[in-house]
């Protein structure tokens, strides 16, 4: 914005009365899209509609001309619209009279507590627990409580492990999202079972899968375990590597034992004590020995100096005890990947026979949403696994898509079957709610407080989420948009007026994928545009995707996700995905965010015009 001459005190009241009858006009247009939502919502959706009109406007030169006299420069309207605008035009006219100013039009705090109300009603109350407790020096809201709420991801073993589900409670869980895409109905029974046992009353949101492009199955690699020891710059050996043979097999998320560098299952644990020696022949054929030094409850832990290929079916032999054998079981599959460069051919395919893992170009692989290539033309781009590798179309056949990569990593870049395929420039015709996610919707009927609507982009979308739960009679199941694709960003108005038709909404930024869509450099002014657009709406928030997710899964968060788990303070809700550490992940964010409680509400922002939203019916 370049420099502004500052308006008068008169032209400052006519703009603003000009603003103030755009205002009426545009909810006079928009009459019947009003009185179509909730009763409860139909104040919410005439401020959504001020808003949105307000926004068309480039508002900064009355802004810099308003704080320049010290007055509001409307840069906190968003959940009250109306009001702000009526009270800044009967202080700016009672300076241009020379007269006291009249009493207040409105409530400047009804926007806050209707926001508040819709969240309670959403996402429940803050959950007992948590690292610290709510104090004097760490306030939360205007009830002493943490006013965003936490929502957490479900791992599979939560299915088994009531004990983990107890310490996510205890930790400060408000939330427990299970996702359809993983797991059935008996699992997420399981879990959901241990969450309804928690003090208190943590809500249950399940994530419908939605129409994800991700790419298809990749022919099975060895099962095998590598195992290493750690050697010094010159070759010797620094520390022997140091696995754990038990006959238990570790879950996908469970972190592993410290010292402890994989957990090798096998059949038998008996006959074997510390001080024995043991010996196999590797995946390689290698002749390998291992000291055993530790015998426990957990298992057996045994040493070794030489890199190890552990391999499903090797038998593992005890020196002291003739012909006693340990039998190695069922070792994950190698996770094989293609290696793409800049300037490869990779052919998608709807047929999803697992295709061979090769290095060098051309590269096929299957899609599994194979629809979406009907709808798919020349010189559109394709991004994989979250924009790592980006290509654009250059040829569609009828059962392939030719795509020649731009850009990928310097020494090539690994694609793995089931990564997403983003296609930011189609346009799709494809239902955002699939048959599997209609089979979802019978369980989440009667097991779920909310559905989290994934890859939603229409209005019609939501109209088809609605009349499914109608049908179902789960009117007291929360609707939450998931807000991960361009289309949804761009009609993002009309979605949350027909989505306030439903009683209990909220907006979820599913920060990984839009990130794709709408390009990184964009994704932060796109975060902060649907923030203002639902607080304009009195729709509640839940700020996902990455939020500390180092500390989750490596145990350490990097210093950009504690800034970043800070700032997620200023939505709702904030999501936490899973890993061997979540239940630190979920103390060190109930942290923060009682912290940031007594710092940081929202914000005041510059008004130039947002061309991404409008209320026209689409």
């Amino acid at each position: 914005m370049g420099t502004s001459v500052e308006m008068s005190i008169a032209e400052m009241s006519a703009a603003l009365h000009d603003l103030r009858d755009e205002l009426d006009r545009a909810e006079q247009l928009a009459g019947p899209l009003i009185s179509a939502v909730a009763e409860q919502h139909r104040q919410s959706a005439r401020n959504l509609v001020h808003y949105v009109t307000v926004r068309r406007r480039d508002l900064r030169p009355l802004q810099s001309s308003m704080a320049a006299h010290g007055l509001s420069s409307l840069g906190r309207m968003e959940s009250i619209v109306y009001s702000w605008i009526e009270t800044v035009i009967e202080t700016v006219d009672a300076l241009a009279e020379g007269r006291r100013r009249h009493p207040i039009w409105g409530d400047l705090s009804d926007g806050v507590r209707i926001l508040g109300a819709n969240r309670d009603q959403l996402l429940g109350s803050v959950h007992p627990g948590g690292a610290d407790d709510v104090t004097a020096d760490r306030p939360g809201d205007e009830h002493g409580e943490r006013a965003s709420r936490v929502m957490v991801t479900m791992p599979t073993q939560a299915a088994d492990d009531p004990d983990l589900v107890r310490r996510m409670g205890e930790a400060g869980m408000d939330v427990a999202r299970v996702n359809c895409a993983h797991d059935g109905p008996a699992e997420w029974a399981r879990m959901i079972e241990s969450v309804r046992g928690l003090p208190g009353r943590v809500r249950v949101a399940m994530d419908l899968a939605g129409p994800k492009l991700r790419t298809g199955p990749l022919e099975p690699g060895p099962k095998v375990v590598k195992v290493k020891p750690v050697r010094a710059d010159d070759g010797t050996v620094e520390r022997r590597s140091r696995v754990r043979l038990s006959t238990t097999r570790p879950g996908p998320d469970h972190a592993l034992p410290d010292g402890i560098d994989a957990i090798i299952p096998v059949d038998d644990l008996g006959a074997v004590s510390e001080g024995d020696r043991l010996r196999l022949r590797d995946a390689r054929g290698r002749r390998r020995r291992l000291d055993v030094v530790a015998v426990s409850g957990a298992g057996i832990d045994a040493e070794c100096d030489r890199t190890v290929y552990y391999r499903t079916g090797s038998s593992i032999t005890v020196k002291r005890v003739r012909g006693k054998a340990l039998a190695v079981g069922d070792l994950p599959e190698k996770r094989q990947h293609l290696l793409i460069r800049t300037g490869d051919e990779i052919r998608l395919q709807r047929d999803l026979t697992p295709t061979p893992a090769t290095r060098v170009g051309p590269h096929r692989i299957g899609c599994e949403l194979g629809d979406a290539f009907d709808d798919v033309e020349p010189g559109h781009r394709v991004l994989f696994d979250d924009g790592k590798i980006a290509g654009r179309v250059r040829e569609r056949l009828d059962d392939e898509i030719i795509v020649d990569v731009e850009r990928a990593g310097p020494k090539g870049s690994k694609l793995r079957a089931e990564k997403g395929v983003n296609l930011p420039d189609t346009t799709l015709h494809i239902p955002a709610l699939t048959p599997e996610d209609r089979a979802a919707l019978e369980f989440v009927a009667t097991h779920a407080d909310m559905v989290n609507y994934s890859f939603v982009r229409s209005p019609g979308d939501v109209a088809d989420l609605i009349s499914e739960l109608e049908r179902l009679d789960a009117r007291n199941v929360g609707i939450v948009l998931k807000v991960e694709t361009r289309a949804a960003f761009e009609s993002l108005p009309q979605m949350l007026l027909e989505a306030m038709r439903w009683d209990a909404v909220g907006v979820m930024i599913a920060r990984g994928d839009l990130a794709v869509e709408v390009g990184f450099g964009r994704l932060a002014e796109v975060q902060e545009e649907i923030l203002w657009l639902c607080e304009a709406a009195h729709i509640p928030v839940i700020w996902a995707t990455q939020v500390l997710d180092g500390l989750a899964k490596k145990g350490v968060p990097s210093r950009a996700e504690v800034t970043d788990a800070a700032m997620s303070r200023r939505a709702e809700g904030v999501m936490l995905n899973k890993g061997p550490y979540i239940v630190e992940a979920i103390e060190a964010l109930t942290s923060i965010l009682d912290r940031m409680g007594g710092h940081v509400e929202k914000k005041r922002s510059l008004l130039r015009p947002l061309t991404s939203f409008d209320i026209s019916p689409r």
